[in-house]
């Protein structure tokens, strides 16, 4: 279910929504399953400036080191995004990445430093880079305004659903569209997740800014996921930013129009951030952790992530299991300075709100309704660790026995 936020309306359009910007997704042969597509492009009728994050794995992709080359002067026109191989660990990995930029830029007519370009799907197989160079032209021929969905489609894996989120809002009185596309499903994990995100704006913002914004809002977003503790190679969040809506560059982080900014890239990544852990593999509901009354931010966040990846916990929500003493044992081994005898904890969804733990201990509560909690595809747990004024959410998902059958079979 998409979050929504006052002042920014939710439209359809993913990565096309904001003005000037077309997509496209082709199959080239990479997926074994031709009905597929397995190729993606966005494209920007005008050069746009570029931010983006990567992987904090010491193994990077192929992309991610040629992306970070060819945004060095923070623009970029095209981005080029292949599933079904990671390019990774690979000798000639590096030449391939860039020669799936040539072969676009050659089709748009653009510099292919102008081209950020991705990977996701099996790790340590030389990617047939000649495939992707045939279906160039078919790429670029396809692309077009409506082409959001075929790319959305072309960068999944072992996900099940396309994730994509768009939102309009005003800057000044200017009409401004921000929108996205992600994948990723398994090895989610901060800091990064197994995840690929590519967002387009309208909005005109200064490169530095764009940068800022990007990295302060994936810190809260993408970086407080997990579903089950493995961080990827490739793992990247870029975006393109067109200015076509014409409104006045910003450029003061201190401004009202920033701040409006980065909320709409808040919007859209947090909601983003929460299909990939609602579509974690072999997932049957989504863990939403809020913890509040930290003594700093970092507190906030560390105990969230302690519970929100704590195996027991995630196979106890699973099993609809009430067992709060999982959830307290997470807390307790989270590297943060806080007093155990000051923590309650809460279970809530759409069937009902129960406080199992108060002051560190436990407290009567009716279990049947614990249980009816449990039952709902989207369980909260709400945990006070104090009086202080700093709160976090991390989102995760439960641990299922369809996770082993899917990883177990992942290269098969």
């Amino acid at each position: 279910m998409t979050v929504k936020f006052k002042g920014y309306d939710f439209v359809d359009g993913g990565v096309c929504a904001a003005s000037g910007f077309q997509a496209a997704g082709v199959h080239c042969g990479l997926r074994k399953n031709r009905t597929k597509p397995d190729l993606a492009l966005i494209y920007s009728e005008t050069l746009c400036s570029a931010a983006a994050v990567y992987t904090q794995n010491k193994v990077k992709g192929a992309p991610i080191i040629v992306t970070q080359q060819n945004l060095k002067d923070n623009k970029a026109q095209a981005v080029i995004v292949n599933s079904g191989n990671a390019n990774t660990c690979n000798l000639d990995g590096e030449e391939k990445a860039e020669m799936m930029c040539v072969a676009i830029a050659k089709e748009l007519g653009i510099s292919a430093n102008d081209v950020v370009v991705a990977s996701t799907g099996i790790i340590g197989e030389p990617l047939p880079v000649e495939l992707i160079q045939a279906a160039c032209p078919q790429l670029k021929d396809e692309l077009n305004v409506n082409g959001n969905e075929n790319a959305s489609l072309a960068i999944l894996t072992t996900d099940t659903c396309k994730k994509e989120v768009a939102v309009t809002f005003d800057i000044n009185g200017v009409k401004c569209t921000l929108g996205g596309m992600a994948k990723g499903s398994g090895m989610i994990h901060p800091n990064m997740a197994t995840m690929l995100c590519f967002l387009t704006t309208d909005v005109a913002v200064e490169p530095t800014l764009l940068q800022k914004a990007l990295r302060d809002v994936t810190n809260e977003t993408f970086n407080m996921i997990s579903v089950d503790g493995d961080t990827s190679t490739n793992d990247m969040v870029t975006i393109l930013a067109s200015g076509t809506a014409l409104n006045k560059e910003i450029v003061n982080p201190n401004s009202e129009e920033y701040k409006i900014f980065a909320n709409a890239l808040y919007a859209v990544m947090m909601n983003l951030s929460r299909a990939i852990a609602q579509d974690g593999e072999g997932a049957s509901k989504l863990l939403e952790c809020t913890v509040c009354g930290a003594n700093d931010k970092q507190i906030a966040k560390t105990v969230a992530k302690s519970v929100i990846t704590s195996s027991l916990v995630k196979s106890a929500m699973f099993g609809q299991d009430p067992n709060w003493g999982r959830i307290l044992c997470a807390i307790g081994y989270a590297q943060a300075d806080l007093d155990i005898n000051n923590v309650s904890v809460r279970l809530k969804s759409t069937f009902g709100d129960v406080k199992v733990c108060k002051g560190g201990r436990g407290v009567t509560f009716d279990k049947e309704q614990v249980l009816n909690i449990l039952r709902a595809d989207e369980v909260k747990i709400i945990i006070c660790v104090g009086t202080g004024d700093y709160s976090a959410v991390a989102w995760g998902c439960d641990l299922t026995y369809d996770y082993v059958k899917i990883n177990a079979d992942y290269h098969t």
